[in-house]
């Protein structure tokens, strides 16, 4: 099941023109460093205007979405079932299972779909039953098979007939006593008398299976023929015919076709152990997303899963990350925020530097892997930093944001001015959005002193009307929203990127005391207007981060 080495590499939840462009910048790095593994870029949430139209401006698709990196059935060592249908008898199928080593054998249709199951246990119950003479025919077994099981051949008649009335006898008994058991449509198994042979064709048998590779008479075959019944000679004695001749039922008899309990290949594995230990089976079957049976997996299975292995890149937050990453094997760590709260189970790259994109480490890795970088990429990374700067107007912004910016532009040709203002105006047309689209478009949470739990939003925006109208529309929703996935205080940032100000909007208990402890300043009408405070990460935060601390202290 498992191919060439796949890595994801995936931004924050709520991701940024920055975390999508990086990752997809990282990829094209990696994919071009390393030849027998493949990078993938992926999505963490769903993609703003301003990131789609950058996407679109370079013809590059988006990412994948990925809600959550748990590991999932397919990370696991499927095991392969050999093909197998309904049609094969009891005895094919135990030989495959005991050369292939399985307990619980898949039964599939021509198009490797699911149609039944059948154990180890199903066919040692069929083999104990040995008192129903009429298995075989309420089996509907076919003669061929019936030939098979039993090392023989058919000699006269269809073998691609169905035994379907009548009981199996062994006929050891003299003629006459034969004539108060057998029955037409019966199969009788007879040794080397002809005339045993003669009196079961009068008798109208259905089948008559001769033992011992003796040879039937020209006469018996013709008289067979006549009447259509079926003659099979086998190599074995009578006891070993007998023994053997119940394997030969299809697999379709003894099936199970109903309740049976599957997973799919996209099952978390969190989701599937509580089935797996209610029902105890040895084995279940895959179904993959196109509906075929892949094979099987095992609860064993769970002591050799394949965690998925992953690069972060621009948050280094479990918060912020993508759900189960604590689930994931984590490879590196790329990102220009503060260090927080992820945890590893091993030492791993983790590159963080202070600068105001991770855009701008990307340039500088192409640069130190001395690789060419596309144009389309050089786009991409160009329209991060100027997204995560503000256009250099962000206190995060540093003399290597805008160089690289600069020499991005150039590869990218674009205009770093011009391209800015459609970009800003492409991501602030929220005219047609709902006031949750636009509180969670730019969302993060974080944790302070005194486990206080808040979150903060922000639109950046170049239409100091837009951002009037966005303000009207999201008060009333924080009031609902404050309260939920845990969080007590909530925060948005109508940000002014003309201006280079701030607007910071606040509701839930303590959240007004918290702002006007970090500003220094008074609250009017609901809010703060923070003149030249336009970065969430170097502005914002460690300002409420630090005046959490003191109310925490002074409690």
């Amino acid at each position: 099941m498992r191919k060439q080495d796949k890595i994801f590499v995936i931004g924050h939840k709520n991701p940024d023109t920055d975390s999508i462009c990086s990752a997809i910048a990282y990829c094209d790095i990696k994919n071009r460093t390393f030849q027998n593994k493949r990078y993938v870029p992926k999505r963490a949430g769903q993609i703003n205007e301003e990131t789609e139209y950058v996407l679109n401006r370079f013809g590059i698709q988006p990412p994948g979405y990925l809600s959550n990196i748990g590991t999932q059935v397919k990370d696991m060592d499927i095991h392969m079932s050999p093909e197998a249908d309904k049609s094969m008898s009891l005895k094919n199928a135990w030989d495959l299972m005991q050369e292939n080593s399985i307990v619980s054998l898949p039964i599939r249709d021509k198009e490797g779909c699911l149609e039944g199951l059948i154990t180890i246990g199903d066919i040692a119950q069929t083999y104990m039953d040995t008192t129903d003479s009429y298995l075989l025919s309420r089996a509907r077994t076919q003669y061929r098979r019936i030939a098979e099981t039993i090392g023989g051949s058919v000699i006269e008649g269809n073998e691609h007939g169905y035994f379907t009335e009548g009981k199996v006898m062994v006929g050891t008994a003299d003629p006459d006593k034969l004539r108060e058991y057998v029955r037409e449509n019966d199969m009788i198994i007879l040794g080397n008398r002809e005339e045993d042979h003669l009196q079961a064709i009068e008798m109208n048998v259905s089948c008559i299976i001769v033992g011992m590779d003796i040879q039937v008479t020209e006469n018996v075959l013709k008289l067979a023929h006549e009447k259509d019944i079926v003659v099979i000679s086998s190599p074995y004695d009578t006891f070993t015919i007998s023994r053997l001749i119940n394997q030969s039922i299809p697999v379709r008899y003894i099936m199970k076709t109903e309740n049976l309990v599957t997973f799919h290949t996209e099952d978390f594995t969190d989701d599937i152990q509580d089935v797996m230990i209610k029902h105890r089976h040895r084995a279940f079957p895959v179904i993959d997303k196109k509906g075929k049976c892949v094979g099987t997996i095992s609860r064993r299975n769970f002591l050799d899963m394949h965690k998925k292995k992953v690069v972060l890149v621009d948050h280094n937050e479990k918060d912020q990350a993508v759900d189960n990453i604590e689930k994931a094997e984590i490879l590196e760590i790329i990102d220009h925020h503060k260090l927080g709260t992820l945890q590893t189970m091993q030492p791993v790259s983790f590159r963080n530097q202070p600068v105001g994109c991770t855009g701008t480490i990307m340039y500088q890795i192409y640069g130190e892997q001395k690789l060419e970088i596309p144009p389309k990429i050089a786009g991409l990374l160009c329209a991060a930093i100027i997204s995560d700067t503000l256009m250099f107007r962000s206190p995060t912004c540093t003399l290597q944001d805008k160089m690289a910016a600069g020499a991005l532009a150039l590869i990218a040709d674009i205009s770093i001015e011009e391209f800015a203002k459609e970009m800003f105006k492409a991501g602030s047309n929220l005219k047609d959005k709902s006031p949750e689209e636009i509180f969670y478009q730019d969302y993060k949470k974080f944790i302070a002193e005194g486990d206080v739990t808040f979150g903060v939003g922000q639109i950046s925006s170049m239409d100091e009307d837009e951002l009037k109208v966005i303000k009207e529309r999201l008060e009333p929703f924080m009031v609902s929203e404050c309260g939920r996935h845990g969080v007590s205080r909530v925060y948005f940032m109508l940000t002014s990127i003309m201006n280079r100000s701030t607007e910071l909007l606040f509701y839930g208990e303590g959240s007004k005391e918290m702002a006007e402890s970090a500003f220094g300043m008074e609250a009017d009408n609901g809010s703060l207007y923070l003149k030249g405070v336009v970065s969430r990460k170097k502005q914002l935060i460690p300002a409420l981060m630090e005046a959490a601390q003191m109310q925490n202290e002074y409690a």
